[in-house]
C-alpha cells in the first residue's frame, strides 16, 4: 500500500486543483468527494473512483483495493492540506465525471416516470446538492440550465449524499429544453406570480417539467417566457417567499403525493 508525506506530491496537488477549480474539473473530466459516507455511496453505485486519499483509521468500504487505480494512506496534515473541509473526515477521493449531456429524447425514469425538475440559475452548491437529493427522493430527474452552480463543486456532491452516483443530471440550454420538452409533449410549469398562476394543488404534475429560479430573482425571463403556466405555494401572507431548495421540495413532494 502506498504511503503518501509531502503535501506537494503530484496526486495531492491534483486533488486539490480539483476541490478548487471548476475549470480543472472540466479539463480533467474529473471531480473530488470528500467523506467517508460518499466513499461508500460511490463504491455502492459502482462509481468509477480514480484515486483515494486515506488517514490511518478510516472507515473504508470492502473490496476497493485493485478497483481503485491509486490509493495512498496519508498524514492528518496531508489530509488538512488537500480536503476541503475544515475537519476532514479522513478520506477524500477522486472520481471521472459523468456525462451530463442529454439524451436525444426525454424517456420515462424510474417506475416509468416522466417528471423533471428545471434549475434556472441556482447558485447556491447547497441548495443545488440538495435540490438534487430531494428530487432522486421523489421520483424526478434534475436538468440543469447555464448559470447553476457547478453540479461538481464539494460542497454540492456533499449536499448531495450521493446522489450523483445514482442518477442521470443533465445540463442543456434553454433552447435543447424546450426542443426536448415539445417533443415529448411535456409541459413546462415555472414556479413563479404571472396572470395565470394557479395553486399547485390544482395543478396536475405527475407528467411534466417543473422550474425553480435563483434565490434572488427567481426565473429568468426567458425561461418564464417558455413555461406553459407558472404554479404557486400556498403559504401564510405574511411569508414572502421560500428559498430555491424549499420551494423545489413542496414541489417534488406535491408532484409525487400518492406514489408512495
Amino acid at each position: 500500500m502506498e504511503t503518501i508525506t509531502s503535501k506537494s506530491n503530484p496526486l495531492c496537488v491534483h486533488l486539490r486543483k480539483l476541490a478548487s477549480s471548476r475549470s480543472y474539473r472540466e479539463e480533467t473530466g474529473e471531480f473530488l468527494c470528500d467523506s467517508p459516507k460518499l466513499l461508500q455511496e460511490a463504491a455502492l453505485w459502482g462509481a468509477p473512483i480514480t484515486a483515494l486519499l486515506y488517514t490511518q483509521g478510516a472507515a473504508l468500504p470492502p473490496g476497493l483495493e485493485g478497483r481503485v487505480p491509486r490509493m495512498a494512506e496519508v498524514s492528518e496534515s496531508v489530509m488538512r492540506s488537500v480536503s476541503p473541509m475544515e475537519t476532514p473526515q479522513g478520506a477524500v477521493f477522486s472520481c471521472r465525471s459523468p456525462g451530463c449531456a442529454p439524451p436525444e429524447r426525454l424517456g420515462p425514469g424510474a417506475g416509468g416516470r416522466l417528471r423533471f425538475l428545471v434549475l434556472d440559475g441556482v447558485q447556491d452548491p447547497g441548495n443545488v446538492g440538495t435540490i438534487l437529493r430531494t428530487a432522486d427522493a421523489f421520483g424526478a430527474r434534475v436538468i440543469v440550465l447555464p448559470g447553476c452552480a457547478d453540479l461538481h463543486n464539494p460542497k454540492t456532491l456533499r449536499a448531495g449524499m450521493g446522489v450523483h452516483f445514482r442518477t442521470e443530471i443533465y445540463r442543456c440550454t434553454l433552447e435543447e429544453l424546450t426542443a426536448l420538452l415539445k417533443e415529448a409533449g411535456l409541459p413546462l410549469y415555472g414556479a413563479a406570480l404571472r396572470e395565470d398562476t394557479a395553486d399547485v394543488r390544482e395543478v396536475d404534475l405527475r407528467r411534466c417539467a417543473m422550474a425553480v429560479g435563483s434565490e434572488g430573482r427567481g426565473l429568468s425571463a426567458a425561461v418564464l417566457a417558455a413555461c406553459d403556466k407558472t404554479v404557486r405555494i400556498p403559504m401564510d401572507p405574511r411569508c414572502e417567499s421560500l428559498n430555491a431548495a424549499s420551494a423545489a421540495s413542496v414541489l417534488l413532494w406535491e408532484a409525487a403525493r400518492g406514489e408512495y
